[in-house]
């Protein structure tokens, strides 16, 4: 329109990038979802809310880099759905599921791992630029809420009532909350190059991975995301076995040197 004034810095930054804002909303919707779901006594719907969830998380940050579209605005509004998503949400299904039948036990595991949750997110948004972009401190909030959703589904879809291994689900929440909060180290993938060539068996190990899936979704995904929250123990404890190794054989190395 003639005459009007051209858009000014500051009003240009009070906008937001609307495509990976999108995803990140709908991860957000799909944990709320799951909320809704387990109140309504429905625990499979629940568990695919949190799977849901984090499919759209990967791909919010992994839009915005593609399409240059990363903001602060974008980093704290991800940080809180994560929260949402990954840190209320299975907690929540949880609890209704199963921890109810505990009393205070159950609602105690269920506040450890939100809260484990919630100082797992700060932490990672402090170490932002300073970290090892190879890994992460702590098991990543999706991870342990995969962990739940996992057995939460394995029950839904046998038939198994909550209130028969409450002591089970309590165990592996308050263990999650702990593991996000913990120091051992994940690996978190980020240097695999998605544009580069792969060799041709990498296609077809991927092809078997999703074909593993496909057979039994609950336990093939609950199984591969307990043996990463595995890894990080048996990582961390490896590496320092090594480094204390090294540093054995330096003074012995110096003693032999002439």
């Amino acid at each position: 329109m003639a005459g009007a004034r051209p858009e000014s810095k500051a009003n240009r930054a009070r906008g937001i990038y609307l495509l990976p804002n999108l995803f990140t909303t709908a991860a957000l919707f799909a944990g709320f979802y799951g909320i809704l779901a387990a109140n309504a006594g429905r625990f499979e719907a629940a568990a695919l809310g949190i799977f849901a969830a984090m499919i759209l998380d990967g791909f919010d940050g992994r839009v915005a880099r593609m399409t240059n579209t990363q903001s602060d605005f974008g980093a704290e509004y991800d940080s809180l759905s994560d929260m949402v998503a990954f840190g209320v949400a299975p907690a929540l299904i949880a609890y209704e599921w199963a921890l109810a039948s505990l009393g205070k036990l159950g609602w105690l595991a269920a506040f450890i791992y939100t809260a484990g949750a919630a100082l797992r997110l700060a932490r990672f948004n402090t170490q932002i630029g300073i970290a090892d972009k190879r890994y992460f401190q702590g098991l990543p909030s999706p991870s342990a809420a995969a962990i739940i959703a996992g057995a939460i589904w394995i029950g839904a879809d046998n038939a198994i009532e909550g209130s028969d291994v409450s002591l089970i689900i309590a165990l592996l929440t308050a263990a999650g909350g702990l593991l996000m909060v913990s120091n051992f180290r994940y690996h978190s993938f980020k240097e695999l190059d998605l544009h580069g060539r792969v060799p041709f068996m990498f296609i077809v190990v991927v092809m078997l991975g999703f074909a593993l899936v496909v057979l039994d979704p609950p336990i093939v995904l609950f199984l591969l995301f307990m043996a990463y929250a595995v890894s990080g123990p048996v990582f961390t404890v490896g590496s320092l076995r090594r480094r204390r190794g090294q540093r054995r054989r330096e003074p012995r190395e110096r003693t032999r040197a002439p």
